[in-house]
């Protein structure tokens, strides 16, 4: 009965300063005073937390406000510099590498395209490896400050692997149109990258990764359900329901561009025919663009594909649009609207987001054109009730969105450190540095 006292009380205390931290991360600077009607917690309970806290280097002042008649309030904050984040992106043409303090201000990143080798595992695990030690030597880091690694890559995770070497079950990988198959990622990651054994990984889906960043501090702020799709090479999409620090919310992978679009239709790299991905996806819009005779270098990648696509379609004022390259498009928007109509249709989102890098390309051309298909597929009542908008963190989200999976957990545990053999576990989750960041993507 004792311990079980024992741990009662601990968890009593790491809820609270879970509490604290959470609110303080998304709804900061506070005062003291401000925090008890926020988190339920007495001014007693408030006053050892944030004391706790600012011993460990995880709290610090952000200024003082005048009170009615009473004594100036000092406002707190998430201290920046009380750990380090890395996100990674394993994108369809690149893998990027970012390290972040805990505002999310990025402090140092590093690429390696994939151009020419594609998702050779050995080859991503390398990348990997050298790009974490490049970011922490490049921003003069401390790994030992490192609150975790968080990756993003495409494909169904599965969270149950294989048992490692420290007796740990890491994530696996399956990635179909990759060619990955039940790759144990994780446990080939933590072999290889040069960080201390408590540093956890955390790996997800990508799509999943930059829902969270639209959720946490994009176009997805303040909506109780939304949608959001990834665009790139290939195509995916995540469904969030509930606010951020909703102890129910949930958010839900999806392998939205292998739904059909078209029966008996393309080929997709999937192996099945008919997918979203074979229509909307860059490969597939640089195999149709050459296909249709579009002047294409025989090495043109997919991002010069698509630059060169849009460009033939949409010249400027001097220019002839290209009929065969605006007809592929209008096919694209009513693939893309009629697959967004079945999110609307499933999950009656209030908001869909477009994100992904050639979404971002795609979307400011084509949105007009695919909200109107989505509303011609989609239930009128529950398009009615959706709006479809760009995302607004721009081409690295899903790194952003990888490091917020480490945060979640330092977060969700009361800004407790990691201990040794930490697994990548993403927890059920619960800055104005990452809307600056981002200025420009914001519509």
């Amino acid at each position: 009965m004792a311990e079980r006292n024992r741990r009662t009380v601990r968890d009593l205390r790491r809820g609270n300063r879970a509490r604290v931290l959470q609110r303080l991360y998304f709804d900061g600077p506070l005062s003291r005073q401000e925090l008890g009607p926020v988190t339920g917690l007495s001014s007693g309970s408030i006053s050892n937390v944030v004391t706790e806290l600012a011993a460990e280097g995880l709290l610090e002042e952000a200024g003082v406000v005048d009170s009615d008649g009473g004594r100036p309030r000092t406002l707190l904050r998430v201290a920046p510099d009380g750990g380090l984040l890395v996100g990674i992106d394993i994108g369809e043409t690149r893998v990027r590498v970012e390290l972040f303090d805990l505002s999310l201000t990025e402090l140092a990143r590093t690429e390696r395209l994939l151009a020419q080798h594609g998702y050779d595992v050995e080859r991503i695990v390398a990348h990997v490896r050298t790009g974490v030690a490049d970011v922490l030597r490049d921003a003069g880091a401390d790994p030992r400050r490192l609150l975790g690694i968080g990756i993003g890559v495409p494909g169904i995770i599965e969270r149950d692997g294989p048992e490692g070497p420290d007796g740990t079950r890491g994530a696996v990988v399956h990635g179909q149109t990759i060619g990955w198959r039940a790759v144990p990622f994780e446990q080939l990651l933590r072999e290889a990258v040069d960080v201390p054994p408590e540093v956890p990984l955390f790996i997800d889906n990508g799509a999943k990764t930059l829902g969270q960043a639209e959720m946490w501090f994009g176009g997805g702020r303040g909506a109780g359900a939304a949608a959001i799709a990834l665009i790139g090479s290939g195509v995916g999409a995540c469904v969030d329901h509930g606010d951020i620090l909703d102890e129910d919310r949930t958010s839900l992978a999806l392998e939205w561009g292998h739904t059909t679009v078209q029966l008996r239709g393309r080929r997709c790299r999937c192996g099945s025919i008919g997918c979203l991905e074979a229509y909307a996806g860059a490969e597939a819009l640089r195999e149709r663009w050459r296909e249709a005779g579009g002047p294409l270098p025989e090495d043109a990648d997919d991002e010069t594909a698509l630059a060169a696509l849009l460009a033939a379609a949409y010249p400027g004022r001097r220019g002839t649009p290209d009929p065969v390259a605006l007809a592929l498009l209008d096919e694209t928007a009513e693939c893309l609207g009629a697959a967004l109509a079945d999110l609307v249709n499933l999950f009656l989102p209030e908001r869909i987001l477009i994100g992904g890098w050639a979404g971002l390309l795609l979307g400011p051309r084509l949105l007009p054109e695919i909200r109107r298909y989505a509303n011609e597929y989609a239930l009128s009542h529950a398009a009615a009730r959706t709006t479809i908008e760009m995302g607004r963190l721009g081409p690295d989200a899903v790194t952003v969105g990888a490091a917020t999976l480490p945060l979640a957990d330092f977060l969700t545990r009361g800004g407790s450190r990691p201990e040794a053999g930490g697994s990548g576990t993403p927890p059920r989750t619960a800055v104005e540095a990452v809307r600056e960041r981002h200025r420009t993507w914001v519509t």
